[in-house]
């Protein structure tokens, strides 16, 4: 019960980063903060309390496995994770160099 309270925890530090900071770098962080929580929560969903690996090595061996779809999930969710937190930092920093600020607030002044 802990862990999905902390899934719950990293998504609401993620939103409210998204929401309430003018940074583009602390925006982004607040990104990668969600999708930390939702690849937790899925791999939550897929763990069960004394189970195994799903990896048969023997006839009579024990059925209760762990679900290894949510764990295949997360691995591909982490990859697609980090190819978006890589296309928003190199955004980021082309803004950067272009207006030399990441506050929003101040490149829409500066927009004209």
């Amino acid at each position: 019960m802990i862990a999905f309270l902390a899934c719950i925890v990293l998504f609401l530090i993620g939103l409210y980063a998204i929401v309430t900071k003018r940074n583009l770098i602390k925006i982004v962080i607040g990104f990668a903060l969600m999708e930390y929580g939702i690849n937790l929560l899925f791999a939550l969903i897929g763990f069960r309390h004394g189970s195994v690996a799903p990896i048969i090595t023997q006839i009579d061996m024990p059925r209760r496995f762990v679900d290894p779809v949510p764990q295949a999930l997360v691995l591909t969710a982490i990859v697609i994770a980090l190819g978006t937190t890589a296309l928003m930092l190199a955004v980021a920093l082309r803004i950067y160099n272009r207006y030399k600020t990441f506050d929003i607030a101040e490149i829409r002044k500066l927009k004209g």
